[in-house]
């Protein structure tokens, strides 16, 4: 069964890359370039077809019927390689290199102010485990594998074990710096980073301790 489910999984694979290399294609076209049947091919076209993977275009012909071909979604291109965190290290090591580490650093904190512009607002009128439950939430969507938790004398830690922008964090630790004023800023409250995976740390570790103005409001609840 595991091989089957393998070799399945193979053959999808193909037809999604011939689509990318070659597509448009019918179904005859790749059934022809993977040496099977039609029917083997066409099962998996509508596979990807139902996942939003793969469209199919009625092309009409001069003479016969019309034509089905196949190519693959938006969607789809998220199945390729990236290397999107090449290029940023790239562009940011000319800017160090043409116009100093300053002018780097001015990069991280305009995208500091523009995150936290946007955020804002999701902030206001929320106490601050609401706040906390927020950001996880943000950073979440992200793609930062965040949670949360309050600890009995009644701070927070967040602790985050993925980090998109690793590669780019470990060689400019002014993206750590202006994360964690960030949420700083978002949160309201003092916020101390004691783990970091761009230092090796097997997470993002955020202790949380409300600001004097929020204990008070909290104790005279």
């Amino acid at each position: 069964m595991a091989k089957k489910g393998q070799e399945s999984g193979s053959t999808r694979r193909m037809i999604m890359t011939l689509l990318k290399m070659k597509g448009p294609l019918t179904i005859g076209a790749l059934a022809e370039e993977l040496g099977i049947t039609e029917m083997g091919v066409r099962r998996h076209v509508l596979q990807l077809e139902q996942e939003s993977l793969a469209k199919t275009k009625v092309v009409r012909q001069a003479m016969g019927r019309p034509m089905h071909v196949y190519s693959l979604t938006e969607r789809a291109e998220d199945h390729f390689p990236k290397s999107y965190h090449n290029l940023a290290l790239e562009l940011l090591r000319e800017l160090d290199h043409g116009s100093g580490l300053d002018a780097v650093n001015v990069l991280f904190e305009g995208r500091r102010r523009r995150m936290l512009a946007q955020y804002t607002p999701m902030m206001q009128n929320r106490d601050l485990e609401q706040r906390v439950a927020e950001l996880s939430a943000i950073q979440n969507a992200g793609g930062y594998m965040a949670e949360w938790s309050k600890e009995e004398d009644g701070s927070y830690v967040m602790r985050e074990f993925n980090c998109p922008i690793r590669q780019v964090a470990t060689q400019y630790r002014k993206a750590c710096q202006c994360e964690q004023h960030l949420f700083e800023e978002l949160l309201d409250a003092k916020v101390t980073r004691s783990e970091c995976m761009a230092e090796g740390g097997q997470c993002c570790r955020y202790a949380i301790t409300p600001n004097k103005k929020e204990k008070t409001s909290e104790n005279s609840k």
